[in-house]
């Protein structure tokens, strides 16, 4: 398996994420939520792996637009993956699928393997 990187380009998480990855001479493929879509396979790998809770990002721009009565209704996995898939940009970023296959979600280079 090779380590995957998800997320946006723009994105200064993704941008710091993949070029930490870069100056640690760890080859990824970038998956582009934008261009490719949220796959609802892996989403459902990292909501087993990670919780919903850590895989929503509840502090974004895109979830403080979303209308109350939509955040008000996510309260399991379920009702979060539906949020996610119908908008990307509400998956905390970025998430890194290892080769090992370890997820993680967000900027966090000292819990990443080494």
């Amino acid at each position: 398996m090779d380590l995957l990187v998800y997320g946006i380009p723009n994105c200064d998480s993704v941008k710091k994420a993949r070029i930490w990855l870069s100056d640690q001479g760890l080859n990824s493929t970038f998956h582009d939520f934008k261009k490719q879509g949220v796959p609802a396979a892996a989403l459902d790998v990292w909501l087993t792996a990670c919780g919903w809770e850590t895989v929503l990002n509840r502090k974004g721009t895109t979830w403080r637009k979303l209308d109350p009565a939509v955040q008000a209704s996510v309260t399991d996995a379920a009702s979060a993956k539906a949020v996610m898939l119908a908008h990307a940009s509400a998956i905390k970023r970025p998430v890194i699928a290892w080769p090992s296959g370890q997820i993680t979600v967000g900027f966090t280079p000292e819990q990443w393997p080494a």
